[in-house]
């Protein structure tokens, strides 16, 4: 599946439910598990249980393959893996204590520039 597709249909059921504060991260450079990172907040449990209710439904209807749930019963954070792409449902005082941002916007790394290696040799 087109990940850039898989990623549109996450992001649309999210906001389908009024999730917010929607970030999307692209971690290929971080590791070779996944390649995005969503993550989005949910006021209650009752809305992190329908957010992944109907992030099923939707990963369903685009062919994709839920791998796992972990965490739905207490809906403080809710972890979905869709393979490549992995998605954060938490509750706002759960996220700004783990804050998963700081772990998962680290700037690609770049590639040294000519002169720098020129200079070296």
């Amino acid at each position: 599946m087109d990940i850039r597709k898989l990623q549109k249909g996450v992001v649309e059921a999210l906001e389908d439910i009024k999730a917010h504060d929607i970030v999307v991260y692209d971690v290929r450079h971080l590791t070779s598990l996944f390649d995005r990172v969503i993550i989005a907040s949910a006021d209650s449990t009752r809305q992190s249980r329908a957010l992944v209710n109907h992030l099923r439904d939707k990963a369903r209807a685009l062919s994709a393959r839920v791998q796992s749930v972990e965490g739905e019963d207490s809906g403080e954070w809710v972890l979905v893996d869709l393979g490549d792409v992995i998605v954060h449902i938490m509750q706002p005082a759960v996220r700004a204590h783990y804050n998963l941002e700081e772990l998962w916007n680290q700037p690609k790394p770049r590639a040294p520039r000519k002169r720098a290696l020129a200079a070296r040799a």
